[in-house]
């Protein structure tokens, strides 16, 4: 925890401490109005540089959104449990059901901005799927969840496997990707994420909307058919203030 020259916490910081606690508590509600600068000014008898801090440390946390003119105000959005090991089980793709089918519940997805087409792999993608420079097919989407953008999904794979099969069309029909992969005798039998964090680049905070100081998550997943062959590197840049990564597994 970081202190002052005194040793004592910083006073932005026990402001911005107090008004999570009040959010944490319901007393803040989701959309309601924090109080202003000059509120919190005139409150703890801070100067404006402060007040501002303080606010600044929950819109980073992702809690609370700025309105241009208007205000800060508790972000009404809940976030998503992304249950990351039920969502990837044969049982689930493989009955035709989304893997989004495990994490939503009754909530309302949408699926935009959806681009298909040939073309070169990243370089993390060409790497994994050792292509050498070969073409792949890139699906590129983009999941609105309740209204709000929270994921942008790039799904890379071999074109000499999934050439003329529905995976090269916007709708791939039932069960998704990893049902089409099953039919033309690829489907896949392991799975591997890898997550870490950054700050996002423009273009990924405008296409998430992100507020200012909200970082995102990346989820990069390898899908592997029978003897290790990698059939889809899917990299995924996730708003990290809308998700909760589950993982439960028994020891």
């Amino acid at each position: 925890m970081a202190t002052d020259a005194t040793g004592r916490e910083p006073k932005y910081q026990r402001i911005a401490k107090a008004l999570k606690a009040e959010i944490q508590s319901g007393a803040l509600e989701p959309g309601a109005r924090l109080p202003g600068e000059n509120d919190l000014m005139s409150q703890y008898g801070v100067a404006r540089m402060t007040a501002r801090q303080a606010l600044g440390v929950l819109q980073s946390e992702g809690l609370t959104e700025a309105r241009k003119g208007v205000g800060v105000f508790v972000r009404a959005f809940q976030p998503l449990r992304r249950r990351g090991i039920p969502r990837l089980l044969r049982d689930q793709w493989g009955s035709g059901r989304s893997v989004w089918d495990a994490d939503l519940g009754d909530r309302d997805l949408v699926v935009d901005q959806v681009e298909v087409g040939e073309g070169n792999a990243s370089e993390t993608a060409a790497r994994v799927l050792g292509l050498d420079g070969a073409r792949v097919w890139i699906r590129s989407r983009r999941f609105v969840l309740d209204g709000k953008p929270v994921l942008l999904s790039t799904s890379y794979l071999p074109a000499s496997l999934v050439e003329g099969s529905a995976i090269t069309e916007p709708d791939t029909g039932p069960g998704g990707i990893y049902a089409r992969l099953a039919e033309l005798g690829h489907g896949p039998v392991h799975f591997r994420e890898e997550v870490r964090s950054r700050m996002p680049l423009p273009e990924e905070a405008a296409k998430l909307r992100l507020p200012a100081g909200t970082p995102v998550m990346l989820i990069c997943r390898t899908a592997f058919a029978e003897e290790g062959r990698v059939v889809e590197v899917n990299e995924m840049v996730l708003d990290a203030a809308a998700y909760v990564l589950e993982y439960d597994f028994d020891a």
